[in-house]
């Protein structure tokens, strides 16, 4: 039995303020060695407001004076569920909240084989993920780098029809806005499609998962919301750097997390108010190499004639709408067309007024990077004419 306490930091203080009956917090998500918590689910419970902690644990959570009495709920893997009426979270100054992991029950878990485990999880997907169609209001953000450097963003907030992972794709998709940075890449390589689709096509959830090709091992126990979670990896047969691992429940085997080796892609989920699964984060890495002339090679001062090319892509779920009437979704995207060639009008306004997620360090670098490049605020670069 593993028994491991954590502290959840609610900076709050001096980060309330009133305008207009809304209220914004601001805070950030740590453990108790201060090293901050990632992706943690941020909302109000049975409503379908909320956000997800950025890569430093940050979070910015917009409510309105009629949510004072809903209650507040922190949930990620690892942790017991924290809740606290949005009035009594208000009035204390600095949050700080210990939370103690549940004990696992080793001597139960460890009769069951892990491949059983991770079959018994994917036949249960129809049961412990929301299958019926519901709309994915995502924040979309591509940065494309070369050398390592941002060269180019494109952030993009699309609607997104789901039935869920045991869907192969996304039902229909629309992006309803759009901005994207001056493009100072050297190499302009683009994709042949959106990159949002590619969130549900190379998802091992939708695309099925081949038992016998891995070599599967429980490595790790944690806990998701009062439930035990076994960490089980699968080592794919001959090639052991390429891995699949799966978060798994262990009484309900619901799967909370999925991490793969291939673009280093992470996909979390949450529960909705009836206990179904639905997406809630996703992020992936792709790198490549690209051949450049030898006058490139010289102006960009390279010993091959090969540049290192990535897109970092990164998705949150800011809201879902379950019900049928309030759908709406609008399917725009053409077919070969990269997310940098949609020519969407700049919508100050919607993107003033929309809870984003707090910059990661992440961000905050590759936005200096770009502002950097010819002196140009990036604010600016949105304004700018394509």
């Amino acid at each position: 039995m593993k028994k491991i306490i954590y502290i959840i930091t609610l900076n709050a203080i001096h980060c309330l303020s009133f305008s207009q009956q809304n209220a914004t917090i601001k805070g950030v998500v740590t453990d108790a060695n201060n090293t901050t918590i990632p992706y943690a689910s941020i909302g109000i419970l049975f409503k379908n407001i909320g956000t997800v902690s950025n890569e430093e644990g940050a979070f910015i959570f917009e409510l309105t004076e009629s949510n004072l009495n809903d209650t507040l709920s922190v949930s990620t893997i690892g942790f017991t569920s924290f809740k606290i009426r949005i009035q009594d979270f208000l009035e204390l100054n600095e949050k700080v909240i210990v939370l103690e992991e549940e004990p696992v029950l080793l001597d139960e878990i460890v009769l069951t084989l892990p491949i059983t485990i991770v079959k018994e999880a994917l036949k249960k997907l129809k049961e412990t993920t929301y299958r019926k169609p519901h709309q994915l209001n995502v924040l979309y953000r591509r940065f494309s780098n070369e050398n390592n450097i941002s060269r180019f963003l494109v952030e993009q907030y699309i609607k997104v029809l789901d039935t869920g992972p045991t869907s192969s794709t996304f039902n229909t998709i629309e992006i309803a806005q759009s901005r994207m940075s001056n493009d100072y890449r050297y190499v302009k390589k683009k994709q042949k499609f959106h990159a949002v689709e590619m969130i549900a096509k190379q998802n091992p959830l939708r695309k099925g998962i081949s038992l016998k090709k891995f070599k599967w091992e429980t490595i790790d126990y944690t806990s998701y919301d009062g439930e035990d979670v076994m960490i089980v990896e699968g080592k794919e047969k001959g090639k052991p750097q390429k891995w699949i691992r799966l978060y798994i429940g262990h009484k309900t085997r619901s799967i909370y997390k999925l991490e793969k080796s291939d673009l280093k892609a992470v996909y979390i989920y949450k529960k909705n108010k009836d206990g179904k699964l639905v997406l809630s984060y996703h992020n992936r890495e792709y790198v490549f190499w690209e051949t450049i002339s030898p006058y490139m090679q010289k102006l960009l001062k390279l010993e091959k004639d090969e540049i290192k090319l990535s897109y970092r892509h990164e998705a949150v779920v800011l809201g879902i709408e379950y019900k049928s009437k309030n759908i709406r979704v609008n399917h725009n995207l053409s077919v070969g067309k990269d997310i940098g060639d949609y020519n969407i009008e700049y919508q100050s306004n919607f993107w003033n007024n929309i809870n984003l997620p707090p910059d990661s360090k992440f961000y905050k670098t590759s936005s200096k990077q770009l502002e950097l490049l010819y002196g140009i605020p990036l604010e600016n670069q949105f304004k700018t004419p394509k």
